[in-house]
């Protein structure tokens, strides 16, 4: 009679075993379920993200592309395009620029030439400044714009300013020996040094 009493409080106890560990089961698959679930949340975020990021680099770059190849087709009669490429490299995204002719892609730094990559660097400026949201003051320095480019062009860019200037509402001011881009100006002012003192006419 001992024994099978001692058999029962055995089987209560693991009864009471099984209980919990089917409680325990119960709680990690309703768990399982809500990591899931987050799981999913996080994957579709991760998604959009992904596609926001995408349409905004292709915003960007047709922005960046766009300004910078009006500038070049302002100045240079057979203009380079530039092109613009967002690559991964290092888990981070990175842009590429290009100049793009007849076709072939060349690098700005290396294999352009008569000051496409000044023009190109100013238009880029200018591309970066229309882009801030409010716009920064409507004033832009430029010291010695251009100073690369050939003299047969600096004209075409003091033309290309004044348009840049009059479409955006930008003021420029410009410090340069270039007389030919100063005669663009809408004003000049003549600074000399004598005698360590500075002069402006």
């Amino acid at each position: 009679m001992q024994e099978i009493t001692q058999l029962r409080n055995r089987l209560e106890q693991q009864k009471g075993s099984a209980m919990q560990i089917q409680s325990s089961l119960d709680n990690l698959k309703k768990e399982l379920r809500n990591k899931k679930h987050i799981l999913r949340q996080h994957e579709q975020a991760r998604e959009i993200i992904r596609e926001v990021g995408l349409k905004t680099q292709e915003q960007l770059s047709f922005h960046i592309s766009d300004i910078t190849s009006l500038a070049l087709e302002a100045v240079f009669p057979e203009p380079y395009k530039l092109e613009v490429e967002f690559i991964q490299r290092r888990n981070k995204t990175e842009c590429d620029l290009y100049f793009v002719r007849d076709g072939m892609r060349v690098d700005p730094l290396t294999a352009s030439g008569v000051g496409a990559v000044d023009v190109a660097a100013f238009a880029l400026r200018i591309a970066s400044w229309s882009m801030n949201t409010p716009h920064s003051r409507n004033i832009i320095i430029l010291d010695e714009p251009f100073r690369f480019l050939s003299e047969n062009y600096q004209e075409q860019a003091g033309d290309m300013l004044k348009e840049i200037s009059d479409k955006l509402g930008i003021q420029f001011l410009i410090i340069s020996h270039n007389t030919t881009l100063a005669s663009c100006a809408d004003k000049t002012f003549n600074i000399s040094i004598k005698n360590g003192k500075t002069i402006i006419r």
